[in-house]
């Protein structure tokens, strides 16, 4: 626990109003959309400005307390839940877009602004910000820059760090760094702003972000294409592809994922097919009808039983659904939903499915799949319920193969949700030995402390490394014995 008179100090910093140690609210921020994972921050911050960010830092590295970034709380990795010994600091109410630049076509914004309100303010005056997570509606663009967080968009636009032009932050050691700008080239010494872009909070908290735009799409047309199985469909991304089509968006849903999308929504999937992928294109109005029309004729000569192309905006709205509602469907279906995320070269979309659905099997586990066809990232949910422990062990036995699964076959364990406290033990699997010592290296000489979100994706000796658990299961073990809450 951190010590009265540290906590007082915290409190004098950011203000009484600002400063949240109350039994529930430690509660409501021990826990963010990651399933099992949950510990009672000593505190919770809301600081109001840069000074009171520096000071609390300063001041942990003096009294050995931890930092915990925060946003919304919409991470999937473990990545804003607190440690022992640790505060909370809250940056979404720092929600505003501080510039829109239409001349050079970039944005500054505060960390807290939701990412599907900057989408509709740049829209507004034709310009477009591609990135679009299945969060989009609650996540902050602070937590996307931190996570370098995907999106539907990611096969034709790219993923959150392609449109990251500078930062403002705060380095563990209390100082203030800006990188970047908005000059198109800056090749001025070591690009210091992608050492922070997917660093999950562990390197710097942000506090001012400038981001890239581009100019919105003038047309777009919007499908789905329904399979009897999982090979078809994969075969039709391969066929598209390879005819050098880039669409916008190119999703898959398996055969349990679109049932309970039916059952959830009502739009009228075909609940008998094996596989279904979304697919949008957009771009000028001639070259999106060419496109659509490829694509049209690649789905029916790779089997597809029936496609469904949207007449109206309305409609591609609708058909989007499908996807959209993928997890929030799923989560209906048992008390706790594992969603997870690895990604395979494309080529082996097909095979990685199958070795998921093997895995399912063999371990006796319910897994759903869908995701991100088109870059070859795919969401295994597992469905199950943590009050069953051996399901639970079952869950994290499969979840655990299914990741080495996609390294065998050439990929990562994790393609947007990040590494976080939920898939350090299995990163060297991944990076290797000597990439994984030069990430602990960087965090030892940015962070000696270890006191900005300690423990996540890497962790330093000693700083309770012994005592640390090392999945799911072994931390939910933790809590109901009151080792951590």
């Amino acid at each position: 626990m951190i010590a009265v008179s540290t906590l007082r100090k915290i409190q004098d910093i950011v203000g009484k109003n600002n400063f949240l140690d109350s039994q529930e609210d430690r509660i409501a921020y021990s826990y963010d959309a990651t399933p099992l994972l949950q510990t009672l921050p000593d505190a919770v911050v809301r600081p109001s400005s840069v000074q009171h960010i520096s000071s609390i830092m300063k001041l942990a590295n003096e009294e050995k307390f931890g930092v915990i970034p925060r946003g919304s709380g919409s991470g999937l990795s473990g990545g804003s839940i607190p440690v022992e010994n640790s505060i909370v600091l809250l940056t979404n109410q720092w929600n505003r877009i501080l510039e829109i630049d239409e001349e050079n076509h970039t944005t500054w914004v505060e960390p807290g602004v939701i990412t599907a309100q900057l989408h509709t303010e740049v829209e507004k005056i034709d310009l477009f910000y591609p990135p679009d997570p299945g969060s989009m509606t609650i996540c902050t663009l602070g937590g996307n820059v931190a996570e370098n967080a995907g999106g539907l968009r990611g096969l034709k636009y790219g993923v959150t760090k392609n449109y990251v032009m500078g930062l403002e932050a705060v380095l563990p050691s209390g100082e203030v760094i800006h990188v970047g700008g908005k000059s198109v080239k800056d090749v001025a010494g070591y690009s210091l702003k992608d050492v922070f872009i997917g660093s999950e909070g562990t390197l710097g908290i942000f506090t001012k972000i400038l981001l890239k735009l581009i100019p919105k799409p003038q047309s777009f047309k919007t499908m789905l294409a329904f399979y009897d199985t999982i090979r078809d469909a994969a075969e039709t991304v391969s066929a598209i592809v390879a005819a050098r089509i880039t669409p916008a968006t190119l999703e898959f849903l398996d055969a349990l994922t679109i049932r309970c999308v039916e059952e959830y929504a009502h739009i009228g999937l075909l609940t008998d097919a094996g596989a279904l992928l979304l697919i949008e294109v957009d771009g000028r109005p001639a070259e999106v009808e060419e496109d659509a029309q490829k694509i049209l004729n690649l789905c029916r000569h790779h089997r597809a039983k029936e496609v469904h192309v949207a007449a109206t905006t309305d409609e591609a709205i609708r058909l989007k659904t499908a996807r959209r509602a993928a997890f929030s469907a799923l989560a209906r279906v048992k008390p706790t939903t594992i969603l997870e995320d690895t990604t395979v070269p494309r080529s082996m979309l097909a095979s990685m499915v199958e070795r998921i659905q093997e895995i399912a099997r063999r371990y006796d586990v319910l897994i759903a799949n869908f995701g991100h066809a088109g870059d070859g990232n795919l969401h295994p949910t597992c469905l199950t319920d943590e009050r069953e422990r051996e399901s639970i062990v079952r869950a994290e036995k499969a979840l655990e193969e299914i990741f080495l699964s996609a390294v065998e076959f050439g990929g990562t364990i994790t393609g947007e949700h990040g590494v976080g406290l939920a898939k350090k033990k299995i990163l060297e699997q991944v990076t290797g030995g000597p990439a994984l010592e030069m990430m602990r290296n960087l965090k030892k000489v940015m962070d000696p402390n270890q006191v900005l979100n300690p423990g996540k994706i890497v962790s330093l000796k000693p700083r309770c490394e012994g005592n640390l658990p090392r999945n799911r299961q072994q931390i939910k073990n933790f809590v109901d014995a009151g080792a951590w809450v």
